[in-house]
């Protein structure tokens, strides 16, 4: 922080990452972002859908309101916007490999793209670069961590890119809408399911101690590709370097990580990417949130993910 930021040219970098200040640079940056008009905060409304006693978050966005801001905002440069990202969204460059850049359209207050300063798939298994990133990241900001490996898993960019967002997710009181039913799952190494869920997946707990080691970044990280490689194969995914992977969700909290491979990325219009899983779903309109409500959240998830 401080450092001279030069704006419009390809070669610009953010600040390195400085311990401690990514949670202060990510709320400035936003907040400048949101006055000059790069980003436009989708203004949605939250509803609440209670199923297996999970309280569902459906955001419904306001689409009127939603096209009247962004016809506001800076037109974004045509191919690929992480090559490079506005300058007015990169946050920091959190390390040889990531830059952390806020979201310009978001759902959810200060949410972050962790997107690789080289293009590479988002369809290749993640390795130790990866979560090295969001573990550096995590460290500074407790929230959720997560990926979507392609379209199917509700990708918009092939440039490879994790995202995290700030508890609360739902809106509630609760870090996640499903925390309730991973609390006594999650955290036992024994079990590697969730009952409530009805098709393919694979939750583990990460060691805590991690967090709080001397390197916690390092340490976390280590742990993070662990279970990631142990939970993919519980799910049934093959991970081959160089090879994409079948389309699947990752989410990752400093608790607990979750794996889900994926069959399609709708559900009769609805389109679910990794939040879902978390008990968050966004909807385009009150049609979309009634198709959530006649089948139930469950059955969402279920019709997108592999049985």
């Amino acid at each position: 922080m401080g450092a001279v930021e030069t704006h419009g040219e390809r070669g610009y970098e953010p600040p390195a990452l400085v311990p401690g200040e990514l949670w202060a640079r990510t709320r400035e940056r936003a907040r400048r972002a949101v006055e000059t008009g790069v980003m436009v905060p989708l203004e949605t409304r939250a509803e609440v859908v209670q199923e297996a006693g999970v309280p569902f978050s459906v955001r419904v966005v306001s689409t009127l309101r939603a096209k009247e801001g962004a016809g506001g905002a800076r037109e974004p440069e045509r191919g690929n916007p992480f090559l490079p990202p506005d300058p007015d969204l990169r946050v920091a460059t959190v390390s040889p490999t990531y830059a952390a850049v806020l979201n310009r359209f978001p759902v959810l207050r200060y949410h972050l793209l962790l997107v690789t300063r080289e293009y590479e798939e988002q369809s290749l298994p993640l390795a130790g670069a990866d979560f090295d990133a969001l573990a550096r990241c995590l460290v500074e900001i407790d929230g959720l961590g997560f990926f979507n490996s392609g379209p199917e898993a509700g990708a918009s960019q092939p440039h490879r890119h994790l995202q995290l967002v700030p508890f609360p997710v739902g809106g509630g009181p609760a870090p996640t809408p499903i925390e309730r039913v991973l609390t006594g799952v999650a955290l036992d190494p024994s079990r590697a399911t969730l009952p409530i869920f009805p098709f393919r997946h694979a939750v583990a707990p990460l060691p805590e101690t991690a967090w709080r080691a001397d390197d916690p970044a390092a340490r976390a990280a280590q742990a993070m590709e662990l279970a990631y490689r142990a939970l993919a194969r519980r799910a049934g995914l093959t991970l081959t370097p160089g090879e994409a992977t079948a389309p699947y969700n990752l989410l990752a909290t400093r608790r607990w990580m979750m794996v889900v491979p994926r069959a399609r990325e709708r559900f009769e219009g609805v389109s679910v990417n990794a939040l879902g899983f978390a008990g968050s779903l966004l909807v385009r309109d009150r049609e979309q949130l009634a198709v959530v409500r006649r089948h139930g959240p469950l059955a969402v998830l279920r019709g997108v993910a592999q049985e």
